[in-house]
């Protein structure tokens, strides 16, 4: 497998209020598309790497609700930074959009960093044991698969979640402090309510 380009250094962290440049991604499965999303605001996850444990726990409850998630104008798309051969046997089953970003660039953009602290915080590792799990038991029912052993960008990836209006503004950030510090969905719904629209 050809090692991914060395990411650039990332930018300062985005705020509230800050643009996102358009642009049109393609995901590993399905039809290209924008970002942002004139008819409705767009959640953006960067997680970790194919078949990461916690990241594919945290997706499945994504999944459960997704259908709540659109309802309330949203489109999810969700960034991994491994090969988009890799990837795709680990999400196929994912019903929103999945991209590979296996040189890092958008997570560069976006200031979405990588840290030990990813793995070394103790408020990650029930997430962690959740996940493997979870992984276990999907692989004695003969479903899912374990990741690469070799990892090129490592094993110690942060998640961070934006939400972007139609314009292109970000309402919402949140950079995860370790592994499994994300959205919840009930917190994605909140933000989104707080920001909508017909707020001012």
């Amino acid at each position: 497998m050809r090692t991914p380009p060395i990411p650039t250094r990332p930018r300062p962290r985005l705020r509230p209020g800050d643009t996102v440049p358009a642009r049109t991604l393609t995901p590993v499965a399905g039809p290209p598309l924008a970002v942002p999303d004139p008819g409705r605001a767009v959640h953006v996850q960067f997680r970790r790497f194919a078949g990461c444990p916690v990241c594919n726990l945290h997706l499945r409850s994504v999944a459960r609700r997704h259908d709540e998630i659109e309802r309330a104008g949203i489109r999810e798309v969700v960034f991994f930074h491994s090969p988009a051969e890799e990837l795709r046997e680990h999400v196929a089953h994912l019903p929103f959009a999945v991209v590979a970003d296996p040189g890092k660039e958008a997570y560069a953009e976006f200031g979405v960093e990588a840290h030990r602290r990813a793995l070394l915080d103790p408020r990650g590792w029930p997430g962690i044991v959740r996940g493997v799990l979870a992984a276990a038991a999907e692989l004695l029912r003969g479903r899912g698969g374990l990741p690469a052993a070799a990892q090129p960008h490592g094993r110690t990836g942060l998640p961070a979640d934006f939400l972007v209006a139609p314009d292109g503004r970000i309402t919402a950030v949140k950079y995860g402090e370790h592994v499994d510090d994300q959205w919840s969905v009930d917190e994605l719904l909140a933000h989104a309510a707080a920001t909508g629209p017909d707020r001012p």
